[in-house]
């Protein structure tokens, strides 16, 4: 079984996000949005479903080692997890850089602290919310897994091997060594994306988050727990588009074994509305005003057939179904994608619709 809700640390990129639990896995990944397919999706199932552990090796048979601790980097989204073991301290350093002009990126950096600590790399590939397995082959000494128009490239610092299905790494780390892992996802018609630099897509990545966050301008009692939730807010902004995701996951289930398993990697506008509040009270104007141009393309000329949702482009189909070769969260069935609420008449949403045209209004934007 995967780990507890209550395990999962999110890291972004914010066009998509991945959840790491205590033990070093990777169990919930989209790519490249917070829509697409999973390609690590045992949260909602088993290993089988896809997954990508790197931590402390242990013996078969026996559950994973869980992190002795775990904390953001800063005001950041850079997740450092640490071991204690018997044969002394490690450290995994996960993040997903900010896009410009590369391909989507999840980055881990294996350090060692003292002793010296065997560790392993576990990566379960399975594409459509692990349906499918992907064909795994080596290209110009790089591991590819495909399937179908999507490719998911590996690049590690230690030697890898394949067995069941699963791409291994077993490796030691003394102190001060590093050791960087990486997936780039590309369309499967393209030519591989470049080998990411990690340690520079480290500094870059802690750089864009001090950055941003050096623009908040609440300075009260409770700062730090204000910046840590203003970071998860922009994690769930969509950055092509200014879409804001209302959670970057589908079917964790409202009560254990239930039936209200719902998808939100979609736009609420009433959710939004009371993000983008948050955001303008702190001094976060931007947000604000590619929301607001968001809202404009996705209403586009026909505000009598307003919607209470709608994609994070501003699309207006969102089908729903279930995933019957998904077991859920906790055996919580069904698993859905896609919902079926976008068609549903709330009336509330004018009054919604108002309000954050009111808010763009407050950043002296005019319509």
């Amino acid at each position: 079984m995967s780990g507890r809700i209550e395990d999962y640390a999110l890291i972004g990129d914010m066009q998509t996000a991945a959840l790491v639990c205590r033990d070093g896995a990777v169990d919930w990944l989209c790519l490249p949005r917070f829509d697409s397919h999973a390609v690590f999706a045992s949260i909602l199932g088993t290993e089988d479903h896809g997954f990508w552990r790197i931590g402390p090796s242990f013996p078969a048979g026996t559950e994973a080692p869980r992190a002795t601790r775990r904390r953001y980097r800063g005001d950041s989204l850079v997740l450092e997890s640490e071991w204690d073991t018997p044969r002394g301290r490690v450290r995994v350093i996960d993040f997903m850089p900010p896009r410009e002009d590369h391909a989507p990126q999840l980055i881990r950096i294996v350090e060692g602290i003292s002793g010296r600590v065997p560790m392993r790399s576990a990566l379960r590939m399975r594409f459509s919310y692990g349906r499918v397995v992907p064909w795994v082959h080596k290209v110009d000494g790089r591991t590819v897994a495909v399937a179908g128009p999507d490719s998911v490239w590996l690049d590690a610092d230690a030697q890898t091997y394949g067995k069941d299905l699963t791409t291994y790494s077993d490796f030691t780390v003394g102190p001060g060594d590093r050791k960087a892992f990486s997936i780039s996802w590309q369309p499967s018609h393209r030519d591989a994306p470049e080998t990411p630099d990690a340690e520079a897509a480290l500094e870059s990545t802690t750089d864009f988050w001090r950055d941003w966050v050096d623009q908040c301008t609440y300075h009260g009692p409770y700062r730090e727990a204000v910046i840590r939730s203003l970071i998860t807010l922009k994690a769930l902004t969509y950055g092509p588009t200014g879409g804001i995701v209302a959670a970057p996951t589908t079917s964790l289930p409202e009560e254990i074994g239930g039936v209200r398993n719902w998808d939100y990697r979609y736009t609420w506008l009433r959710d939004a509305a009371i993000t983008l509040s948050s955001l303008l009270r702190t001094g976060y104007r931007e947000e604000a005003r590619a929301w607001r141009e968001w809202l404009l393309r996705a209403v586009a000329g026909d505000p009598e057939n307003l919607q209470i949702m709608y994609g994070i482009a501003g699309e207006r189909e969102l089908g729903e179904t279930e995933l019957d070769w998904l077991p859920g969260y906790e055996n919580s069935r069904p698993v859905r994608v896609g919902n079926g609420a976008a068609g549903q008449l709330q009336l509330d949403v004018y009054g919604e619709v108002t309000e954050a045209l009111h808010l763009g209004h407050m950043t002296g934007r005019r319509p």
